[in-house]
């Protein structure tokens, strides 16, 4: 069994860590854009954190713009952001 990143010992939030970890995932490559997220009581379970830390993680990576939740739907892993050059106007 794969050991959790979650330390509910250190002195950084616990949403902070799932967050950082699903993004490390992200970044990797092991979590491609386009990839549903599991949902937030499958996220808790597998961390073994509660679902308010799973959805808060969730959020976390919403305001970091890795990820996307479309209601009624899932949430995704959002594709790299544009370069601001490459934007149109």
């Amino acid at each position: 069994m794969e050991e959790s990143p979650i330390d509910p010992t250190a002195a950084e939030y616990v949403y902070r860590q799932l967050a950082d970890a699903l993004a490390a995932d992200i970044t990797s490559g092991r979590l491609h854009p386009g990839a549903r997220l599991p949902g937030e009581r499958a996220l808790a379970e597998q961390y073994g954190v509660a679902v308010g830390t799973a959805r808060r993680a969730v959020q976390e990576l919403r305001d970091r713009g890795l990820a996307v939740t479309l209601p009624a739907k899932g949430t995704y892993i959002a594709a790299p952001a544009a370069n601001s050059g490459d934007a149109a106007p």
